[in-house]
């Protein structure tokens, strides 16, 4: 604490600012089999937003706990906010396709071509 004003002594951690993302829930039945299947749903979200124009930037599977990109959360350790999410709001998601209540987390964003 500061003994100041009685602030903590470090800034408490934010939550993700996701005002600039679609944020989409699927809960297909039946439930994917596995990660591909959950990404094919996904991608076809996003190829209905964005056209053919788009960038797959970040993902989570909870089945095998395994994040894209790899190791993006061993600098959130004492974070609210996991990597995967991070990485996919600080690199312009869009569209966030949550499938089966976080079981599979996907981050997408167009692709914008000049």
């Amino acid at each position: 604490m500061n003994a100041e004003d009685d602030t903590p002594a470090c800034p408490l951690p934010k939550p993700p600012d996701f005002a600039s993302v679609e944020r989409l829930s699927l809960h297909p039945d039946p439930a994917p089999a596995d990660y591909r299947e959950a990404m094919r749903l996904a991608d076809a979200e996003a190829r209905a937003r964005f056209g053919e124009d788009w960038m797959l930037l970040s993902w989570y599977d909870r089945d095998r706990d395994f994040e894209s990109p790899q190791h993006a959360s061993e600098c959130h350790a004492d974070s609210a906010i996991p990597g995967y999410v991070d990485y996919g709001l600080n690199h312009g998601a869009r569209l966030m396709v949550d499938i089966g209540d976080g079981r599979f987390v996907f981050f997408y964003r167009p692709v914008e071509l000049d």
